[in-house]
């Protein structure tokens, strides 16, 4: 998993040419802010960040660029509490924790997990790519919080 705050923009920029997007500064500084996050921001947050560095920006464009992003594989959508898009950084494989009362997103790598059999009926449908496993619970944040 990735650990560090360094954005990789070699991938990056190589993405961006085999996709044929120009490289913009706004571009690259949506996919800083995502880098930079260990929250799994979702598009309001990451909005509001590159609102700091560039004013006129709108909401539509950091959406879909945020969209974008993931469509190349330089991060990947995670769906948060209710159903809202979160983006998280790390491409790797690894699998999340929700937390059902702050909405909280926790990585984990479990290699058991990773080798999960997937139904011969449903690999039938659809060629599966990538496996995740999400499990729900209530952070110890949260739990603290309910005992007092």
């Amino acid at each position: 998993m990735q650990t560090d705050n360094i954005i990789n923009l070699d991938l990056f920029l190589e993405r961006c040419k085999k996709f044929n997007l120009k490289i913009t500064p706004q571009r690259i500084f949506i996919y800083k802010v995502v880098s930079h996050s260990h929250q799994h921001p979702d598009t309001t947050e990451v909005y509001e960040m590159v609102k700091k560095e560039f004013p006129t920006i709108s909401f539509d464009t950091v959406h879909r660029t945020l969209l974008t992003l993931s469509e190349i594989k330089l991060i990947n959508i995670v769906e948060g509490s209710e159903g809202s898009k979160r983006f998280d950084p790390d491409i790797t494989n690894h699998h999340h924790l929700h937390c059902e009362k702050c909405g909280k997103i926790i990585d984990f790598v479990h290699e058991e997990y990773d080798r999960l059999d997937v139904p011969n009926r449903l690999t039938r449908e659809f060629k599966v790519t990538r496996k995740r496993v999400v499990i729900n619970g209530i952070c110890k944040v949260c739990q603290k919080k309910n005992k007092k």
